[in-house]
């Protein structure tokens, strides 16, 4: 194993000691000899099976049998969800078959960030996440269920499930996936068609007919965004059935995938020979393969904070520094689009994640011993399934690609790190995502452009004021500001002018599409403006300097002129009132911050814990 890697693991293994001594404790004391329904009375247990048929009565009335909870992101709005409208059914009879009862525990919402991009509503989207955490919570709340089975795929439908699941971490759980779309409009083709229609190149009925292209059909969308990230960080975390993640949906073995996932938690119930709880199952080294698996493919950026937030809720403190600890070690080893040309179906058809999982393990970059769903050990993820005479089965992985521009070695990497940076200086702490950027944008010093909202760099970028050399500040995007909405709106406009020869870049205390990654940007910034960040203090034309290189992100004005600025004013009514913002007021404002995973759902004594953790260990 890694000796550097090692090294960072056992660091968060003590910064994580004492959070995860107290939780491990709860799930234990939390889990039951027996089936969890036997501690309910009479007349809980009769409200518990009233809608059941009497055979299930009559199992649930003997306390002998498991009780497995279904909790599905399920709508006919997302295309990634929707093939979830039957997968209920599919999962009880399978479950049947094992002797065991599922029942449907509850939805959650799932918003599609693609439909809300640039609208009043993306300002929800991050809220969302920790929204379908409680709402996953209510679900399993009723203390019937002694195994559960997630179905979620996109943005922060699998972060907040991944929360909620953990925080019932004496529940062996097993999430579900539902499969991509088939490809369509190639994505390179689809980024032109919007950088012309910003232009001005094409009409709306091109662009619409290219996006319709493109997202087409049922599916997960193809490039490799936040819901195709979330699927690879499941599975290499042992929480998927190896191979499951991007079998295509609608076929004859994504359908047994989805009976042998449910047959699968009832083999690690309490009254199996086999009992492993999730909280249990995922540990420090399960986090750290999480994020060298997010950073060996150039995932998205969402990921920094999503896996902040759900390792958080394990009991385990993950930073940003470990982004950027471990981005300088493990290499770039994909090109899916937006690092490459390809998309999520031509990296399965390379050797998927099978072939990536062989390679890493290989060299030496994952923990191989740690617990998954399927048993100790990863390397029984390097196994593909296929279905012959209608029988699941697993075989061995290929062992190289069939595409070496797709998925490539150790040995011959496409970059030598993870294209993953942490960029500090006098305007806090951000991140960037290198590994889709030319060398020659790594150093941008430009004179700033301050905008209060994105649509006021739309509104300057159609009047022709930005043909220059800049760099653009977006503030008051951060979580307790809007509730940080992603600027995806952006990347089109700022990508002409990239296109034009101009040196620009972005900063900005809110998010970038998981997508992103052509413009620099430094995302995340905290402090955020709104609780004094010193990005609230720039004004147009001052320097500044990104320089991906050194690491650093610096406002080049003097100290005595910055101690002696206001900073600027955050105007809320507008961003907080319309398309239900008016509800979440409660929620923003208890976001913590982009580095502890811009959370609401922990209190305020414990979430100060980690924070004081992180300043000893800086300090030592």
């Amino acid at each position: 194993m890694n000796k550097d890697i090692i090294k960072i693991t056992n660091r968060i293994i003590k910064r994580s000691s004492i959070l995860r001594k107290s939780y491990l404790e709860k799930i234990t004391a939390a889990s039951s000899t027996t089936v969890h329904r036997s501690t309910l009375s009479c007349g809980n247990l009769a409200h518990g099976y009233a809608a059941c048929n009497n055979q299930d009565k009559s199992k649930l009335r003997q306390l002998t049998h498991s009780d497995i909870a279904i909790v599905s992101a399920y709508n006919d709005l997302l295309s990634a969800h929707q093939p979830y409208k039957n997968y209920p059914d599919i999962i009880k009879s399978a479950i049947q078959e094992t002797g065991g009862i599922a029942q449907f525990a509850g939805g959650v919402p799932a918003m599609c960030d693609g439909i809300t991009q640039g609208q009043a509503g993306m300002d929800l989207s991050l809220m969302s996440r920790d929204t379908i955490a409680m709402a996953s919570a209510i679900a399993l709340s009723h203390n019937l269920f002694d195994g559960a089975l997630m179905l979620g795929i996109c943005d922060k439908i699998v972060p907040g499930m991944l929360i909620a699941s953990l925080t019932f971490g004496h529940l062996p759980i097993v999430f579900i996936p539902a499969g991509p779309m088939p490809s369509g409009l190639p994505n390179k083709e689809k980024a032109q068609v919007r950088q012309q229609f910003a232009s001005g190149i094409v009409n709306k009925e091109a662009l619409l007919d290219a996006e319709s292209a493109s997202y087409h059909t049922a599916g997960t969308c193809t490039f490799y965004g936040t819901a195709n990230s979330n699927q690879l960080v499941l599975e290499i975390m042992g929480l998927h059935l190896p191979g499951a993640s991007f079998v295509a949906q609608g076929t004859p073995l994504r359908e047994e995938l989805t009976r042998a996932a449910a047959r699968q938690v009832t083999r690690l119930t309490q009254q199996s020979s086999h009992y492993l709880p999730i909280g249990k199952m995922i540990d420090e080294r399960s986090v750290v393969n999480a994020i060298v698996a997010l950073l060996t493919t150039g995932g998205s950026t969402n990921l920094t904070m999503h896996i902040i937030a759900f390792a958080r809720a394990a009991g385990i403190i993950i930073n940003f520094q470990d982004f950027n600890d471990l981005s300088d070690i493990v290499p770039l080893l994909t090109q899916i689009y937006p690092n490459g040309q390809a998309d999520i179906n031509q990296f399965q058809e390379a050797g998927g994640m099978a072939l990536l999982i062989k390679e890493l393990l290989e060299a030496e970059l994952l923990h191989e011993d740690v617990n998954t769903i399927c048993g100790p050990g990863l390397t029984r993820y390097t196994q593909i399934p296929i279905l012959e005479k209608n029988k699941l089965s697993w075989i061995e992985g290929p062992s190289q690609s069939t595409n070496n521009n797709i998925i490539s070695t150790v040995s011959r990497p496409f970059c030598n790190n993870g294209g993953l940076k942490i960029l500090n200086g006098n305007l806090g702490t951000s991140i960037i995502k290198t590994s889709s950027l030319n060398k020659s944008q790594f150093v941008i010093k430009a004179p700033a452009i301050v905008f209060e909202d994105q649509n006021e760099l739309d509104k300057a970028f159609k009047a022709n004021k930005l043909n220059r050399d800049f760099i653009a500040v977006v503030r008051f995007q951060g979580p307790r500001a809007r509730g940080m909405p992603e600027l995806h709106k952006l990347t089109p406009l700022l990508g002409v002018l990239q296109d034009k020869g101009y040196r620009v870049a972005l900063v900005t205390d809110g998010r970038m599409s998981g997508a992103s990654g052509r413009v620099p940007a430094a995302i995340h910034l905290s402090p955020e403006a709104i609780d004094g960040g010193m990005i609230a203090k720039i004004k147009t034309d001052d320097l500044i300097l990104l320089d991906c290189q050194s690491g650093t992100l610096e406002l080049l004005e003097s100290k005595e002129e910055l101690c002696q600025r206001q900073a600027a004013h955050f105007c809320s009514t507008e961003s907080h009132e319309g398309m239900g913002r008016e509800l979440f007021g409660f929620m923003r404002r208890n976001l913590s911050s982009a580095e502890t995973g811009a959370c609401s759902l922990f209190d305020d004594q414990t979430a100060q814990i980690p924070q004081q953790i992180q300043v000893k260990e800086h300090n030592q």
